[in-house]
């Protein structure tokens, strides 16, 4: 017998929006809700997922914020939910301020760079109570899970 199985990692974009004033760069945009996860396939089809964590991700500045597994799992059931502040714990500051959106130069010319949101010390995450171990993406700073090989959010080698 000759089998084919893989441990892989996934993403799925939920399609869920929701309309919001941002609190980083004060502009409006929409939170854009994303799952990450691990998944063993056989034969290329998907069997079994595990360590599901959720995200938003702001359109205006391309902040990514933790979502909390429960608020996460009822958009993912497709439940009308409305994403509280309390609901989420920022894992990667956007380009705040910047008019041309995530990508490009600000209005004076000078680049963008991300800002680190948790100052010289990294806060607890409150859904997996942890900051040992965390992978920080060389492109574009996201703090990503220890069993993470590739950042979720551009796909760059950690």
């Amino acid at each position: 017998m000759f089998f084919i199985m893989g441990v892989t990692q996934g993403s799925k974009e939920f399609d869920f929006t929701q309309n919001i004033v941002c609190p980083k760069c004060g502009r409006s945009g929409n939170y854009v809700v994303y799952m990450t996860y691990m998944v063993l396939t056989l034969f290329f089809i998907p069997c079994f997922k595990w360590k599901k964590q959720y995200f938003v991700r702001t359109t205006c500045c391309d902040t990514v914020y933790s979502l909390d597994p429960e608020v996460g799992k009822c958009i993912a059931r497709g439940d009308a939910v409305t994403i509280q502040p309390q609901d989420l714990y920022e894992i990667s500051a956007g380009y705040a301020g910047n008019p041309m959106g995530s990508w490009g130069n600000t209005s004076d010319g000078a680049a963008n760079a991300w800002t680190n949101p948790g100052g010289a010390e990294d806060p607890v995450n409150p859904w997996t109570n942890t900051t040992e171990g965390v992978k920080v993406c060389p492109n574009c700073g996201y703090k990503a899970a220890p069993d993470f090989d590739y950042c979720p959010k551009c796909g760059t080698k950690l």
